[in-house]
């Protein structure tokens, strides 16, 4: 079976210390699917409708642009916003593996010029402490309301 798989024009590329942990993790919890992989250089590339990233278990043999040490957690300084139809499954998936939560499911608005956007939001963590905050979107406001 062949999977269509429209890239996105934007990828990021995860370093991982566990390529089969972190897939338990994203697939599994997450929702994503491998829409391809490379099994012997433990890569993998995953979607979740339009959301893409690419897993790659660190090798200290292999070529990775690793700008310093790998020390957890990973990703200092960035969460990757993924935007998701309904975040209630897969919050219940996360409980029932008693996954924590670094931020627990809130309602946030954000102004983007004269309205304001909202979702319903939570951030989580992957197995190397990325930040992953997924959203639901709750529609549209004027400023201020």
């Amino acid at each position: 079976m062949t999977i269509t798989l429209t890239r996105a024009t934007l990828v990021p590329e995860l370093v991982v210390a566990d390529l089969a942990a972190s897939l338990r993790f994203w697939v599994d919890l997450i929702g994503f699917r491998i829409a391809y992989d490379r099994p012997e250089n433990h890569f993998a590339y995953l979607d979740r409708d339009g959301a893409q990233v690419m897993l790659d278990q660190y090798n200290p043999s292999a070529r990775h642009w690793l700008t310093g040490s790998m020390e957890r957690p990973l990703g200092r300084g960035i969460n990757l916003q993924i935007e998701v139809a309904a975040v209630e499954p897969i919050l219940d998936r996360l409980e029932a593996a008693g996954w924590p939560l670094f931020m627990a499911v809130e309602d946030a608005w954000y102004r983007a010029g004269a309205i304001e956007v909202g979702q319903r939001q939570f951030l989580v963590q992957d197995p190397d402490g990325y930040l992953l905050r997924l959203g639901a979107k709750l529609g549209e406001r004027p400023v201020g309301a």
